[in-house]
């Protein structure tokens, strides 16, 4: 079996409902994704992938839609505000969780044609959630 891993860098903000600690005010995270494909056979380049293809593809959708972006909830209440005001939100049927990210990632990755089996995202230096298929 043969393995690849890109990294993407962005920046996000985020806030969790009915979360009773810290999480529950708007902060922002430097977060990392980690996009591993597999694949059993290589193509007529002796790769899974070229590391420049996954990481354009990933790197295009998530500058347009999570870098410097507020992600929330569609049910939290400052929704509408920040919307009001013009300001830039990806609007998520969840909470904004790392978990919840990283299976984000993955859908847009798998949904590309891409081998992906697993993304992981790391919200800090020393929490990382990560997402595959069972």
């Amino acid at each position: 079996m043969y393995t690849v891993t890109k990294e993407i860098h962005f920046c996000y903000g985020h806030r969790l409902l009915n979360h009773k600690g810290k999480c529950r005010h708007l902060h922002g995270h430097n977060a990392t994704a980690v996009i591993h494909l597999e694949s059993t056979q290589l193509d007529e380049l002796g790769m899974v992938c070229d590391f420049s293809e996954i990481g354009d593809y990933v790197k295009k959708w998530v500058n347009q839609n999570l870098d410097h972006n507020m992600l929330l909830h569609s049910d939290d209440p400052v929704l509408p505000l920040l919307q009001e005001a013009g300001e830039s939100v990806y609007v998520m049927p969840n909470n904004p969780t790392a978990e919840n990210i990283a299976r984000l990632i993955f859908d847009y990755v798998e949904a590309g044609g891409y081998p992906v089996v697993q993304v992981s995202l790391h919200e800090t230096d020393s929490a990382l959630a990560s997402y595959r298929k069972p």
